[in-house]
């Protein structure tokens, strides 16, 4: 049972369906389970804020310990959001944008809080399982979109002037479409790398791949199936080395390599983090090497290996802390700002 002299710090992941969250101890180490809620962020942030104080309560009850040893909290929230102030909606209802929801969870809780992005928390949870890794740690994560993160030495995440640093998903990728057209992305400009590497990005490369003659007779060519269910089974065929779904992660994963080393001649992280549900995928070894082909297109020599030893100097990893890693980062974040 903990005493009232313990200390520990709540990471709290806000999702669209739930919030996980986790505790994490002076030491920085797990010290609860990971405990979910329902998440109610179409609801609203008052609804939210109900929810994160349940997940207080439950973790204190988990970690055998009580409500006020947690010192401070972690927050992420799956839209752009500056100093606690929510600036996009994103999934959320429109109540939360213009809210400061870090300001107003800490009065309501009683105890310090950051509040940052989900790629950001991730990319925090991924440096926290390697903490051997002293160096920097670039984040990427294909799903829906396109998600980024940059922990720099010492585990400070790099979110820029106003909060809105690492939208990687949006630099300028130079590839066409068949019709010689740059591909919409969803943030309304075209030409994004998240128009080529993201779910939607491959439910549009699907769509117009079973349009033509060579595949008419795939098995995903089913008229009374959505395109939304091709696209979620396309992860099945590549495992089972079906041509069509090889083809199009192949082409997403070389495009994916070629965008990340222009972030890598930006930041120099040394290690390259690649998350997102492909991290889980029997196929995975295979697509990494595709991102590799890419990354090495367009890398320049010295950011593959050393000109004077041949050491690798960018390394490439898959994410090992899963869906865990926003409540993880967001542990250690509200342990390293807010350690007393």
């Amino acid at each position: 049972m903990g005493t009232s002299t313990d200390r520990f710090y709540a990471g709290l992941d806000i999702g669209g369906t739930t919030i996980k969250s986790v505790l994490v101890n002076l030491n920085g180490e797990q010290a609860s389970d990971f405990v979910e809620v329902p998440s109610r962020v179409a609801v609203g942030y008052e609804a939210t804020i109900v929810q994160l104080n349940e997940a207080l309560l439950r973790l204190a009850a988990s970690a055998g310990t009580t409500r006020d040893t947690i010192r401070a909290a972690g927050i992420d929230v799956p839209a752009a959001n500056s100093g606690g102030v929510i600036w996009a909606r994103a999934n959320l209802a429109q109540d939360w944008v213009g809210k400061n929801i870090q300001n107003i969870f800490s009065e309501r809780a009683g105890m310090p809080v950051y509040v940052t992005n989900d790629g950001n928390a991730a990319a925090l949870g991924e440096y926290m399982v390697r903490r051997k890794h002293l160096g920097s740690l670039l984040y990427v994560a294909p799903g829906t979109g396109l998600a980024g993160g940059l922990v720099t030495s010492g585990g400070k995440i790099y979110e820029g002037a106003n909060g809105l640093a690492l939208e990687v998903g949006h630099i300028s990728a130079p590839f066409l479409e068949d019709d010689g057209a740059l591909p919409p992305c969803s943030c309304g400009w075209t030409g994004c790398v998240e128009a080529w590497v993201s779910l939607v990005a491959l439910r549009r490369r699907l769509r117009l791949e079973l349009a033509k003659p060579q595949w008419a007779g795939h098995p995903l060519n089913d008229p009374a199936m959505s395109i939304e269910d091709k696209a979620f089974k396309l992860r099945n065929y590549a495992d089972k080395d079906d041509a069509l779904a090889i083809q199009l992660f192949k082409q997403q994963g070389f495009i994916f390599g070629y965008a990340i080393a222009d972030l890598v001649r930006v930041f120099d992280p040394g290690l390259v983090v690649v998350g997102g549900g492909l991290a889980e995928a029997s196929f995975r070894d295979r697509y990494m090497g595709w991102v590799m082909e890419g990354f090495k297109e367009r890398a320049w020599p010295i950011y593959v290996t050393s000109p004077i030893d041949e050491t690798v100097t960018t390394r490439f990893e898959w994410a090992t802390a899963g869906d865990s890693a926003g409540a993880l980062g967001m542990g250690f974040a509200a342990l390293e700002m807010f350690r007393d």
